[in-house]
């Protein structure tokens, strides 16, 4: 049963409450979680690619040196400072980093849907000699030659289960089709994802 002389006192309960202007608790430890994997997301990436972010050269350095460590206990540590320092940034450095990060995953996203495309067609090679006369068709100045006996001898390596020398070779024949660019800019390019 309630109390019937609570609240009767002539004041309403919330006029003692105080009113804060600045973030609780809870949102703090969010922000600085959040700020704590956006330095473990910097750490993963290749060392190329920490060195193209917009950072202050303190975090980068702690970034970089923590890539380095391959002790569990000391890249715990290293990992903890790393996200002290990302508190130190600015909401606008955080904002860069972000979109930076943001159009990498989007990258490797279409990165991965053209190689699935490559094998989708290789498998379509393999499967049905049309695909081979329109692949042909399309780039004359492929070795048709050469291409069928890559198809051929992939073919008897499925039926035999040998090792796919020659399905990787069609692979990478689809993949200089597909590239856009000359063979200089597309060596250059293989460089930097081995980093």
């Amino acid at each position: 049963m309630p109390n019937p002389n609570r609240g009767a006192c002539g004041f309403q309960s919330n006029e003692f409450e105080q009113e804060y202007d600045r973030p609780s608790k809870s949102q703090l430890k969010r922000e600085m979680t959040a700020l704590q994997e956006l330095g473990e997301e910097l750490i993963a990436q290749p060392k190329d690619r920490v060195l193209r972010v917009p950072l202050p050269e303190d975090v980068r350095e702690a970034i970089l040196e923590c890539q380095k460590i391959k002790d569990h206990e000391g890249r715990r540590r290293q990992t903890q400072y790393v996200g002290k320092k990302m508190r130190t940034l600015e909401e606008d450095e955080i904002a860069a980093i972000q979109k930076m990060l943001d159009s990498w995953k989007g990258a490797s996203k279409a990165e991965t849907a053209a190689m699935h495309a490559l094998e989708r067609r290789r498998d379509k090679l393999l499967a049905d000699d049309k695909a081979l006369t329109d692949l042909l068709t399309k780039h004359p100045e492929v070795d048709g030659q050469h291409l069928r006996g890559l198809i051929r001898n992939a073919r008897k390596e499925q039926a035999e289960n040998k090792p796919p020398k020659a399905y990787r070779e069609i692979f990478q024949i689809l993949k200089q089709l597909a590239a856009p660019t000359s063979p200089e800019s597309s060596d250059t390019h293989d460089e930097t994802d081995e980093d």
